[in-house]
């Protein structure tokens, strides 16, 4: 009788042995989708078949054939065991460690425990593998007990790998829940080979939560220390940059005040210069000296150096008052206006002593005009 092999059982199979173990040459194997069939033979995996029909003749296995002499009239049967691995993703496995992780904080050197649980989904990547290795000679294996196996597997190997991570990444431990995601991409890529190694695929690893050791009196006190370090820290921060924005604000208005007396002055038609000639001349007559012709000649001096327009408002009023009174352009002494020379030092007087320039009377020696400030020649 020629047989036709296969299983259609449901996924909380994840391996199966069939059944039989004495097959007629001409049988048909079947492999549904998801699946993976290995043929044992004398305790020795050999050919593997994917999803696909097959009769099993000399041409579909040419491992098997290079052991026994396969004979050409179909009838004959051989012995052999073949097993059906289910290979479907195992999608949302929940895990969790069962003892606290013990490491050091790597930024305060103190002693933790934490744990952790979160989620993983696995499949079969290679059945034979995974037969030889962790089936034996069982007849099935349930998906329940292989994910027990790599649940304990997973602690094995997780607890030194997130101890070790932390620490040489220096995570610290108040802000390892914002780390998560790459904490869990990192260890998912440290335990792939060590799944490997057993036919299975880690597809995902996440890591949803980090159980910390609230209500232990030793943790209290590290994270009081903690925390009130970083509200001292923080506060700094924010006296330092409610500084500098108060700095900003009084430079933008300092700037916004100049733009709006600049924008005046052009309004109104005078310059800096002018405004300061301006509150020279407000000053001069606010003094109880301002009526003297001494005190307004050196007063309108200094408001003529301030403001060009000012200046020549008060030049005929320097040079009206110089008619009156004159002094000496070598020694600044006073002298009477009809003198020739100076009674104090022997200085010819040059009655006609005036800048070329703006036409000022020069009433003391010197190398530069005190109104216009070109040279004297």
């Amino acid at each position: 009788m020629l047989d036709v092999i296969k299983y259609e059982g449901n996924n909380d199979i994840i391996i199966w042995k069939y059944e039989k173990e004495d097959f007629n040459f001409g049988s048909q194997l079947i492999v549904h989708e998801s699946q993976e069939a290995v043929f044992f033979m004398n305790g020795q995996a050999l050919d593997s078949f994917g999803p696909g029909k097959y009769v099993l003749e000399t041409e579909n296995l040419p491992i098997l054939s290079k052991f026994i002499n396969i004979p050409t009239d179909g009838t004959t049967p051989f012995h052999c065991e073949i097993y059906f691995i289910n290979k479907v993703e195992h999608l949302a496995i929940k895990w969790g460690t069962d003892s606290k992780i013990q490491f050091m904080e790597p930024h305060y050197n103190f002693p933790l425990s934490i744990g952790a649980n979160g989620e993983m989904a696995i499949t079969i990547s290679d059945g034979r593998k995974l037969l030889i290795k962790l089936v034996g000679t069982e007849t099935y294996l349930t998906k329940e007990k292989l994910i027990s196996y790599f649940k304990s597997f997973l602690m094995i190997h997780l607890k030194p790998y997130l101890a070790t991570y932390i620490r040489e990444n220096k995570i610290n431990i108040f802000e390892i829940d914002e780390n998560l995601k790459i904490i869990s991409e990192d260890i998912k890529k440290m335990l792939t080979n060590d799944f490997a190694l057993y036919g299975v695929l880690l597809k995902q690893f996440l890591i949803t939560t980090i159980v910390k050791p609230d209500g232990d009196a030793q943790f209290e006190k590290f994270k009081d220390l903690y925390f009130r370090q970083y509200a001292s820290v923080a506060e700094a921060e924010l006296n330092q940059k409610v500084s500098v924005i108060n700095q900003e604000t009084e430079k933008k208005k300092m700037v916004i005040e100049a733009e709006g007396i600049a924008e005046k002055r052009k309004t109104e038609g005078y310059s800096y210069q002018e405004e300061r000639g301006y509150d020279v001349a407000e000053k001069m007559a606010e003094n109880e000296g301002a009526g003297n012709f001494s005190s307004a000649g050196i007063g309108m001096g200094i408001m003529t150096s301030v403001g060009g327009a000012v200046n020549n408002t008060f030049s005929a009023a320097m040079n009206h008052v110089g008619d009156q009174v004159k002094y000496c352009a070598n020694c600044g002494a006073k002298i009477d206006a009809n003198q020739s020379f100076c009674d104090h030092c022997g200085w010819q007087i040059n009655k006609d002593e005036v800048c070329k320039y703006c036409g000022f009377v020069f009433k003391k020696n010197g190398k530069f005009c005190p109104n216009c400030g070109k040279e004297r020649v």
